[in-house]
Parts: C-alpha cells; sequence; structure tokens
C-alpha cells in the first residue's frame, strides 16, 4: 500500500517545471565573515569538524537575521588567541543585505564554537540562542531591544567538554521549551594523537576517542533549567553525537529526539510519555544502513519527501556511506529506501548540512546536501577524493525520485570548499526558500533562491498553551491534489537551524483548502480557503492574526 501511495502521489509531481535556479550573493550581502579553526598544521582533532549557522529573526522585524559560529584558535592551547574567531550576528536590512551587529547585541561569543540553535525559551515573544563548542556552552536571552544577555550560569544550561549539536522542543508538554545538546568525543591537548594513511599523516578520526554522554535539560518556567539526564533515561555514553531532532517520530503527539552519530549506531529516543525516553532506533530501523551498520553520520532532517503524509528521515554520512533516507511507514518503523530513491550516487561525498525543502514551490520536497571532507590532503592518498568538493542539490523528481540538478541549478551551487553547516529560509520575503552555508576556513555562501516557482504560504507560528514559538506544531495543507504535512522544529540540519516560519510550496494552486495547525497543547486550529503566496501569522486558539511583511 506504501509503495502504492508513493507511485500514485508522485505522477503528480511528474509536471514540468522551471529549472531550479540560486544565485551567490555573498560578495553584496555585506557579511564579512570567514570561518577560521586555528589549524597549526598539528592535526588536532576539533579542526575538522567546522561551525554551523542560524537564520532567525532577532528583532520581531519580519526579515530573517543570521548568526554565523566561528571556531578561532587552537582549542586548550595555552596563549589562545579568543578573539580570532568570534561569533558574529548580521541584521538582515531588508535590502538584500546584512549590517553586524555583534558588538551591540552582545553575542559575539569567543569560544571554540561548533553549534547553534533558536527557541523562546522564556515565552516572551523574542528568541533566545544556544551557542554549542569545545569547552563549554553559551544562551543569550534576548531582551527584546536588539541586546542579549549571557544566562548560563543562571539559567543552570552550562555543559562542559565538548557539545556539538542542540536543539529545544518541549519534551515534557508543559508549554515551554526544553533543551538538548550533544556530546562527541572525549579530546584533550594531552590525549592528542596523529594518524597515518598510506604514509601520510592524518587526523585521527572518532574511532580513536571515546564518545561522550549527552545532556538533557527541562525547563522550570522560571527562567532556570534541571539536568534531567539521567531521570529520562537518555544517558547513553558513547554516542559520539552530531546532529539532534526534536520530532515526533510516530505521531503519538509526544516529542522524541534522535541523535545522528558518527561511526556508533544513531539513537532513536522514544518518549515513553512519563517523563522517560527508550532508544527504539536499533528496533524501528534508523539506527544505521540497510544491514544494521553504524554509519558516520553527521546532519539530519525530518521532512515528508513522498506525499503520503509520513514525515521521512534523511541522515548525511561520511564518504563510502551513502547518504540515507529512511522512509516512514506509518507503522511505527521506517525502511532504508536510499537507492531506490537515487541517493547511491552520494558514496563518494563527505556530508554535512541537509534539509528537505521545497526549492521550486511545486509542492515536493526537494534535497539539499552539503559536502567537504576532513581531510585537507585526502588527494594526496586517494585519487578518488578532494577536501573541497561540491554541494549537491536533488529534485523530487517525481517517480525517478531524487535527481542531482546541481550543475543546472544557478552559479550559487558551482563553488568547491569544505562545506559544513546549512541553514535554510526566506531571506528576502519572496516566497521561497534561500540557503546560508558555512564552510570551513573560509567565507560563508549566502544563496538567494531566483526560481521561477510555483505559488506558496509563509505560515508564522505564535504559541500561546504551547510555547511561543509553535516549535513542534504540526501544519497541514490540502490544495487541490497535494497533502502537504510540516513540523516547526528547532535545530537540525547540521549544527545548525533553520527559519522556524513554515514554508508551503503549493504548485499551481492559488489557494489552500484546508490549513490545520496542532499544537503542542492539543489544540487545533483550522483555516479555509487561505489566498496563497502570502505569509500569514497564525495564533494558537485564534487562526490566522495578520499577514507579514
Amino acid at each position: 500500500m506504501t509503495a502504492f501511495i508513493w507511485l500514485t502521489c508522485l505522477c503528480i509531481a511528474d509536471v514540468a517545471w522551471p529549472s531550479i535556479a540560486f544565485t551567490d550573493i555573498s560578495a553584496q550581502s555585506g557579511v564579512d565573515f570567514r570561518h577560521t579553526d586555528g589549524r597549526t598544521g598539528e592535526l588536532h582533532f576539533p579542526e575538522t569538524i567546522g561551525s554551523g549557522c542560524a537564520l532567525f529573526d532577532y528583532d520581531n522585524d519580519g526579515w530573517l537575521d543570521l548568526y554565523l559560529v566561528n571556531a578561532g584558535d587552537a582549542p586548550g592551547r595555552e596563549g589562545r588567541d579568543a578573539a580570532a574567531g568570534a561569533n558574529r550576528l548580521y541584521r538582515n536590512a531588508g535590502d538584500g543585505t546584512f549590517i553586524d551587529v555583534t558588538d551591540a547585541a552582545g553575542v559575539g561569543d569567543t569560544g571554540y564554537g561548533v553549534g547553534v540553535c533558536v527557541g523562546d525559551y522564556d515565552n516572551d515573544g523574542w528568541e533566545d540562542l544556544f551557542v554549542t563548542g569545545f569547552g563549554g556552552t553559551t544562551l543569550y536571552r534576548n531582551r527584546g531591544n536588539g541586546e542579549f544577555d549571557d544566562v548560563t550560569a543562571s539559567a543552570g544550561v552550562y555543559v562542559d567538554r565538548w557539545t556539538t549539536a542542540a536543539a529545544f522542543g518541549d519534551l515534557d508538554a508543559d508549554g515551554d521549551l526544553d533543551l538538548y545538546v550533544a556530546r562527541y568525543c572525549v579530546w584533550t591537548l594531552d590525549e592528542h594523537r596523529v594518524c597515518h594513511e598510506h604514509g601520510h599523516d592524518v587526523y585521527c578520526g572518532p574511532e580513536e576517542f571515546e564518545g561522550d554522554a549527552d545532556v538533557l535539560f527541562i525547563n522550570r518556567g522560571d527562567g532556570t533549567f534541571e539536568d534531567a539526564t539521567q531521570r529520562a533515561r537518555v544517558t547513553g555514553a558513547d554516542g559520539k553525537g552530531l546532529g539532534v531532532l526534536i520530532l515526533d517520530h510516530d505521531g503519538d503527539g509526544d516529542e522524541d529526539i534522535y541523535v545522528a552519530c558518527d561511526g556508533t549506531p544513531n539513537l532513536l529516543y522514544s518518549s515513553l510519555g512519563d517523563g522517560t525516553f527508550e532508544d527504539v532506533g536499533w528496533l524501528v530501523g534508523t539506527d544505521g544502513d540497510d544491514a544494521g551498520n553504524p554509519q558516520g553520520s553527521m546532519g539530519v532532517d525530518f521532512g515528508d519527501y513522498n506525499g503520503d503524509g509520513l514525515l521521512d528521515l534523511i541522515v548525511t554520512n561520511f564518504q563510502r556511506q551513502y547518504n540515507t533516507v529512511y522512509r516512514n511507514d506509518g507503522d511505527g518503523f521506517f525502511a532504508d529506501v536510499s537507492f531506490i530513491v537515487g541517493l547511491g550516487q552520494t558514496l563518494p561525498d563527505v556530508s554535512w548540512g541537509t534539509a528537505f525543502f521545497d526549492a521550486d514551490n511545486d509542492g515536493w520536497s526537494d534535497l539539499f546536501v552539503a559536502n567537504g571532507h576532513i581531510q585537507t590532503n585526502i588527494a594526496d592518498y586517494d585519487p578518488t577524493s578532494t577536501y573541497r568538493q561540491r554541494n549537491r542539490l536533488y529534485r523530487n523528481s517525481g517517480s525517478s525520485g531524487f535527481v542531482d540538478v546541481t550543475s543546472t541549478a544557478g552559479d550559487g551551487l558551482q563553488p568547491v570548499k569544505a562545506s559544513r553547516g546549512t541553514a535554510f529560509g526566506d531571506i528576502d520575503n519572496d516566497g521561497d526558500v534561500d540557503v546560508v552555508v558555512s564552510n570551513a576556513s573560509d567565507a560563508p555562501d549566502i544563496l538567494r533562491n531566483d526560481t521561477v516557482g510555483g505559488a506558496y504560504l509563509l505560515v508564522d507560528l505564535v504559541g500561546r498553551r504551547s510555547n511561543a514559538s509553535g516549535i513542534g506544531a504540526h501544519v497541514r495543507a490540502s490544495a487541490g491534489d497535494l497533502r502537504i504535512v510540516k513540523e516547526a522544529r528547532s535545530g537540525g540540519s547540521y549544527v545548525s537551524h533553520n527559519d522556524l516560519r513554515v514554508h508551503i510550496g503549493l504548485g499551481s494552486t492559488t489557494s489552500v483548502d484546508l490549513l490545520e495547525v496542532t499544537w503542542p497543547s492539543g489544540v487545533v486550529d483550522t483555516m479555509r480557503d487561505v489566498a496563497a503566496n502570502r505569509q500569514v501569522r497564525v495564533v494558537e486558539g485564534v487562526g490566522i492574526a495578520t499577514e507579514g511583511p
């Protein structure tokens, strides 16, 4: 039955649409950031994983702003120049350019940064910022006046050692956002070592180091968090996590946790509804490849690629380990369909940031994958690979599955760099999804989507009984023959954060017959005959309140 739905639905997607086109606007954007990882030639392991980025509206002016995480001088080294790698916040001026407001906002973290996620943890209507890295985490509370306060200590969310991905989500269904933080490996300068491949010195990989335990914080609702890791039973100490999603994998209304792990089995912590979780990844088929083998997993996203109303998983992996699509079969189990949908060709790549997103607004989820090796000298001993690799865009073409359209998708897909984190969102409010790519030891790529595509609807969620960010809400749209389901979430991709607004491509339809938002609280708002090609604000318990910019 599932296969029938897939083939039937995707016949609709075989409509001819104009080519997808992304334009690289980095040079004229005003973003003068350059990532640095402090590499000294000593081959310190933390130099390999790069950093992430976030698209979020920090000043509530209706335009997505950009936060870029930096690493800086070598971690733990005596005499480290912290200022060499400060994170930067850029305000969207609304005219295609960004303005550096880091110093005024007070978010220029100078630690050895890795990841970032966003969410309104105190429900005051302003999005807050959480930053991970080697050596510690930082929580910035948005004051609502363009400034942030470092409240890490008072909120109780400092996590030491090597943290990577993080995500906000309401894991106990009490109306405020909790926080899951992944740790990677146990590494210090004292334990530093150099590995060797075919006579060449190379970075050691995660298999040379022990994994470290993740941390779960439950929001008390008074501005502080409780470390509930042990109580919630999310205590796996060898996960080596690099990607985190808070999601409802089984559609039971409870938020679950997925952790993409580097060389160890991926974790799927399913909520038992009593504040505890059980890892079921090994049981439901999302812990590795189709033979059950762990992969070197980095990035992750959750979206409905085949239009059956069920959200599926994409996990990006290391070289010679294809990027994995897990199809949600609706019975609690997932199937590895990577080769069936055309992703077997990803074997040569080392893949990081990713997302299911509708690049051409035809109503079907396309796929972006950021690539780049970790070994700067890989070409010296492996003629089949390079350090800098081309990012890939796969169009959801219908019954043919995903088709690589990178070569025809504009100059934005032509740079060849060592890419890591990626963030997705409509930075120019024109109704299509743009992409920001963080590149290791390089400038970021800001890719404006110039596709002449179909209609769209952009849904801005405001929770009342639920968390104010609307994180965890399910948005369903029926428009003609299209049946679309999306989930608002924090974090995801690879150590990055996407636009919290829910983007819906509508193809050739001019209105949404039925728009339904199911909030984490259980409240359901239903709206009919919603005109397309605009942004709407949906308030919990009210419905459509206002249109956006």
